[in-house]
């Protein structure tokens, strides 16, 4: 018993194709439908027939025709072309079986398992068995070989006819049941393959019978086929038998076999424009994102070189805010958008070298490199633009340190001069005795000391007066009357006070009583005075630092000036003790003291109140130098937060970059396994994108801490920025290099161990691992392959050396004769940088190695199609191609202007040439 219902899952002869699906399998239970098999019944007789009528007979029955197994085994025969073992001619049942089992033999031989069919049904005449063993004969003799565009068997068959039948209204071809109840895809079909025969525009979608026995009773009379159906039979079915309109279908198929050559020429023909028509969409967007990404930048520029000045400094920390959020939310797209241009353009250029088209040049402006340079240029502004706010928030806290610093010392040096000029411009000399006279010069000598002792403040305002206009203080106006109202008043009480004193002069003789004591305390007490003033001054100094250095240096200043006061405090005691000791000698002597001391204004009551205000500013400032203490101790701390994540965020882009770099070079697995590898290291990379946003959130924090240096790392915010964009860079275009290999494997036809041996003799010869070989280098590669090019006209033919001669190469050094290799490298370095990159290599090698489209085969295709004439027109464009490229080529054809021309005639040649470029004319 030989088993049938394994022919579902068995392959052709050697295994390889599968040609029969279960779909297709022998239903017994389908049988039952009495309409489907007498379609069966009628269809298989009838192709039978049509191959036994060659060897001169024919069957009536096929259940009976076939019991005793010699029509049978003549019907393989013919179908064959092979010989069967001799029949045995008896009559008995033994015979028959025999018969029969010779001829399931052969069909099994051919990789057909028949399950549940043996010769003894098919003795016994059962009806489903018999139809059951010639619909796998069909399927394996007259279906399985079909094919059509890598699809074969009953999927094969169904494209054909799609594909014919596709420009055919009211036709569409979706099974092999309803789709043909009409019979118009049996006209389509005839139609297609002969115009003549058939009107098809004459027939009714309505009128299905009429139709049916149009098609048929064609194919009959002008195609050899013979009816296998009647109109009927398919017409009151439901749903006609799959399998005997497959039969009759494979018929049609058959017949118009000869004209596969045309449709193979269409195929080419749609082929290529179908790659110009992809080429042609990929320059429009790259285009488009080409100007949209330029115009971006032309927007922004502008904006970055705008210097406008502000006010102060949280009008600058806006800006510098306004300039953090250009850089993490509105850049990174742009960056994203120009590596993917990147990537576009050279995946397009590379498509256009294997399709042998002229490389693509974008229009003016429009180049990577016009992109580059902008993109250069945006970065260069970025820059500048940051360096210039840093600038300014210096420069505004300096000058809102001095405008405070100015406005103090102003306001100490008014205080001072208050009722100064009305001092120097009594003349309470000229009543006074001797002795009050006298004093009045010991207290003038005493002023013009305090005035000389004021004469630094006043250079100090002038100095400070001077930085701000030098800095440009916005204010400068109001500072610049106060400061010449200072000096003016200061140049008053200069010629005041000579005046006064020449004034005393003239009186000096006629006074000769003094109080030295008096005159001792002024003395002393005047400067210690000013040494208090001065104290008070720098004790409420205001200070800027930026590091814990410098905030140490003024703590131990501080210190220093404490561990003067207890000097100072004895300097006190001893000018109180002056004033107690003449409170002493008037109350012993009897003297009614009358005022204060006749020498200074100082009293011993304003030193202690300063004394006492100037100990307690003491802790006040040991407070403020600890806070600012505590404050550069947590901007120290926030340093080296920063560099800790910084070197480690550097040392992790360096390592990721090596590694890039050995994966280019190195060969791991197919392409494919490469490809799948590098796009699970790009996202091992991004998954390394919060380490940089926190690392963006402490350098976030340093910068609103005004923290302009660090000294525990080397790194800055920008070249870590660089760093990132360039590894992210250079990842996506690694990719890109893999997949435009892919690209070339597949459209060159070359094999995998071809591409291990390439880039194994590119990798060898590459020593500096750069990714590139000079010409040297190159030579030595194209050596060690075998390739010679001593002889032109050999390597042109396609033919290698052998590995004898090769070896022979590589051990004597020989070399490439020098116009041959200068022909090359003109080739793979058309720019002359003497570099050959793995690109440019592999394009040389695919294109000496294999076969592509040229303008020579494409005409030849176009010739084809127009029958062998000089020109084509428009309907046999439309007939012969599908609808969008059918139109395209009438749209790009010029008209036809040679010999023996029609009107609408088009040139098709110069169609042809223009795909490939100048360079093939």
């Amino acid at each position: 018993m030989v088993d049938y219902h394994a022919a579902n899952n068995q392959s052709s002869a050697g295994g390889a194709q599968t040609y029969m699906g279960q779909e297709d399998a022998w239903d017994r239970d389908l049988l039952l439908d009495p309409a489907w098999e007498k379609q069966q019944r009628k269809t298989f007789t009838a192709w039978c027939n049509s191959h036994l009528r060659k060897a001169g007979t024919q069957i009536e029955n096929i259940e009976e025709d076939f019991r005793d197994g010699l029509k049978l085994m003549l019907l393989l025969e013919v179908i064959s072309g092979e010989r069967l073992p001799k029949p045995e001619r008896g009559k008995m049942r033994v015979h028959k079986i025999n018969n029969v089992n010779k001829a399931l033999d052969f069909i099994a031989s051919k990789g057909v398992k028949l399950v549940s069919i043996g010769a003894e049904e098919i003795v016994d005449g059962n009806a489903k068995m018999t139809l059951g063993m010639i619909w796998t004969i069909i399927l394996r003799f007259a279906i399985q070989d079909i094919s059509v565009e890598e699809t074969s068997a009953k999927e094969g068959l169904l494209l054909w006819c799609q594909r014919k039948t596709a420009p055919y209204k009211n036709v569409n071809v979706q099974n092999f049941h309803i789709s043909w109840k009409d019979g118009l895809a049996f006209n389509a079909l005839i139609h297609r393959h002969r115009p003549d025969l058939i009107d098809y525009d004459s027939l009714r979608k309505d009128d299905p019978v009429t139709n049916l026995n149009n098609a048929f009773e064609v194919a009959e009379k002008y195609l050899d086929i013979p009816k296998m159906l009647d109109a009927e039979d398919i017409v009151n079915t439901a749903r006609p038998d799959e399998k005997a309109i497959m039969t009759y279908v494979s018929s049609y198929y058959h017949a118009f076999s000869g004209a596969q050559k045309a449709e193979t020429a269409a195929n080419r023909i749609c082929k290529v424009l179908a790659v110009n028509q992809e080429n042609e969409q990929m320059m429009e967007d790259y285009e488009k994102l080409a100007s949209d990404l330029l115009e971006w930048i032309r927007r922004t520029i502008p904006w970055l070189e705008n210097r406008t000045q502000e006010k102060t400094v949280n009008d600058m920390q806006a800006k510098q805010e306004d300039f953090r959020d250009y850089r993490c939310v509105h850049k990174p797209p742009k960056v994203q958008e120009k590596c993917q241009l990147e990537i576009s353009f050279n995946t397009l250029q590379t498509k256009l070298r294997l399709s042998n088209r002229p490389a693509f040049m974008p229009s003016e402006g429009r180049m990577m490199g016009d992109i580059n340079g902008a993109w250069h240029t945006l970065e260069g502004a970025e820059k500048g633009y940051e360096e210039w706010i840093l600038s300014e928030i210096r420069r505004l806290e300096r000058l809102e340190h001095l405008a405070e610093k100015f406005h103090q010392k102003a306001a100490i040096h008014e205080c001072w001069t208050d009722g100064k000029e009305a001092m120097l411009t009594q003349k309470d000399y000229a009543t006074s005795t001797l002795s009050e006279v006298k004093a009045l010069l010991r207290k003038h000598e005493a002023f013009e000391s305090d005035l000389a002792a004021h004469q630094d403040r006043v250079e100090q305002i002038a100095a400070i007066a001077q930085e701000l206009n030098e800095l440009d203080y916005y204010d400068s106006a109001s500072v610049n009357a106060r400061c010449q109202k200072i000096c003016d008043q200061w140049d008053v009480l200069g010629a005041l006070t000579h005046s006064r004193k020449e004034s005393l002069e003239r009186t000096e003789k006629q006074l000769e009583t003094i109080d030295e004591l008096y005159l001792e305390y002024a003395k002393r007490a005047a400067p210690f005075n000013n040494w208090m003033e001065g104290a008070m001054e720098d004790l409420q100094d205001m200070f800027i630092v930026h590091n814990i250095e410098e905030i140490q240096g003024l703590i131990t200043a501080h210190e220093q000036f404490k561990s003067t006061l207890p000097e100072a405090n004895k300097e006190r005691e001893a000018i109180q003790s002056i004033q107690a000791q003449v409170q002493k000698i008037a109350q012993s002597n009897g003297i009614k003291l009358s005022g204060g001391n006749p020498y200074t204004s100082i009293t011993p009551e304003s030193i202690d109140t300063k004394w006492e205000k100037a100990m307690a500013m003491v802790p006040l400032r040991d407070t403020a130098l600890q806070d600012e203490l505590n404050k550069q101790n947590s901007n120290d701390s926030l340093r080296a937060k920063f560099a800790t994540q910084a070197n480690a965020v550097g040392a992790y882009i360096q390592e990721k970059m090596e590694e890039v770099g050995r994966i280019s070079i190195e060969m791991n697995g197919t392409l494919e396994d490469q490809l799948t590898h590098l796009k699970e290291y790009q996202k091992t990379i991004m998954s390394y994108m919060p380490e940089i946003n926190k690392l963006e959130g402490f350098h976030q924090h340093i910068q609103e801490a005004l923290i302009f240096d660090n000294q525990y790392t080397s790194y800055s915010m920008e070249h870590l920025r660089v760093g990132w964009e360039q590894l992210l860079t250079t990842i996506a275009r690694t990719i890109n290099e893999v997949e435009n290999q892919i690209l070339t494997r597949d459209a060159k036809g070359i094999s995998q161990e071809q591409l291990y041996e390439y880039r194994a003799s590119f990798n060898h010869f590459d020593k500096d691992h750069s990714g590139a070989l000079m010409a040297e280098e190159f030579k030595a590669c194209l050596i060690s392959l075998g390739y010679d090019v001593e002889s032109d006209k050999q390597k042109r033919s396609g033919q290698m050396v052998s590995d004898d001669f090769r070896a022979l190469l590589i051990s004597t050094g020989n070399s490439l004769g020098d116009g041959e290799f200068t022909r090359i490298m003109g080739i793979v370095d058309p720019n002359g940088t003497g570099a050959v990159t793995f690109q440019a290599f592999i394009d040389f090698m695919s294109t000496e190695t294999t076969d592509t489209d040229t303008a020579d085969q494409v005409i030849a295709s176009f010739k084809i199609l127009a029958a062998d004439k000089n020109y084509i027109t428009a309907d046999e464009l439309r007939r012969e191609l599908p609808p969008d490229q059918a139109e395209y080529c009438i749209a790009r054809m010029a008209p036809y202007t040679g010999p023996d021309t029609i009107p609408g005639a088009l040139d098709y040649m110069s169609f042809s040439t223009a795909l490939y470029g100048e360079s093939d004319l």
